[in-house]
C-alpha cells in the first residue's frame, strides 16, 4: 500500500508541475530567473499581500473544528494539509492538499527564523519515519518557543488546536519550516 501512495504522490507532483509550467504567461520570467521566488505565488487580494497576522487570525477562527481524514472544510472537518490549504486558500495562496507536497512550497527557513504564517512540516508518527506526515501554521514569533496551529488526529484532543514543538514529540519529528508569505 505504501508503494501505491508513493506512486500516487509522484504522479500528482508531476501533474502539478506540468500544469503550473504550462499556465505561465508568455511575459513571465523563465525558471532560471525564479530561483529565489516561492514555488506557489501569492495572488493579490484588494491590491495588497496577505499579512502573516491576517493568516494566523483566520486560522485561529478554526480552533476546535473536528479532525476528518481528507477533510478540507470547517463543515466536514480538516486533516492537517486540508487545514493548511483551507487557511491559505482564503488569501488566494495555492497550497496542495498533501503534506508530502507541502515540504516543497515557498522557501525553507531555519527553525530559529520561523515566524507567524510560516508552514511547519513534521514526519509521520512512526519511529524512524523520514517522510513528511504532518503540517501546521506557525503562530509564534522568532525567539519564542515554536508554536503552531494544526488539525490533529490525536486520540486525545483531536481537531484544530495549538501545539508546541519544544519538549514534545514534535521536536523529534520536526523536518522543516517553509516561508510562503
Amino acid at each position: 500500500m505504501r508503494y501505491v501512495w508513493i506512486c500516487f504522490l509522484v504522479l500528482a507532483a508531476l501533474l502539478v508541475g506540468y500544469f503550473a509550467g504550462t499556465s505561465r504567461p508568455a511575459s513571465a520570467p523563465g525558471p532560471s530567473q525564479q530561483s529565489n521566488l516561492p514555488t506557489h505565488q501569492v495572488a493579490l487580494v484588494t491590491g495588497t499581500r496577505p499579512t502573516p497576522d491576517s493568516v494566523v487570525a483566520f486560522a485561529m477562527r478554526q480552533l476546535g473544528t473536528n479532525y476528518c481524514y481528507a477533510g478540507s472544510t470547517p463543515a466536514t472537518g480538516f486533516d492537517c494539509s486540508g487545514f493548511v490549504q483551507y487557511v491559505f486558500q482564503e488569501f488566494r495562496v495555492a497550497m496542495p492538499h498533501s503534506t508530502a507536497l507541502l515540504i516543497a512550497v515557498g522557501r525553507p527557513v531555519t527553525r530559529e527564523q520561523a515566524r507567524r504564517g510560516d508552514i511547519v512540516v513534521f514526519t509521520g508518527t512512526a519511529p524512524g519515519a523520514a517522510t513528511p506526515g504532518h503540517a501546521g501554521i506557525v503562530v509564534s514569533e522568532p525567539g519564542q518557543p515554536l508554536k503552531f496551529i494544526h488539525s490533529s488526529s490525536a486520540r486525545r484532543e483531536s481537531g484544530v488546536k495549538i501545539s508546541q514543538v519544544e519538549g514534545t514529540d514534535y521536536e523529534r519529528r520536526f523536518m522543516q519550516v517553509r516561508r510562503v508569505l
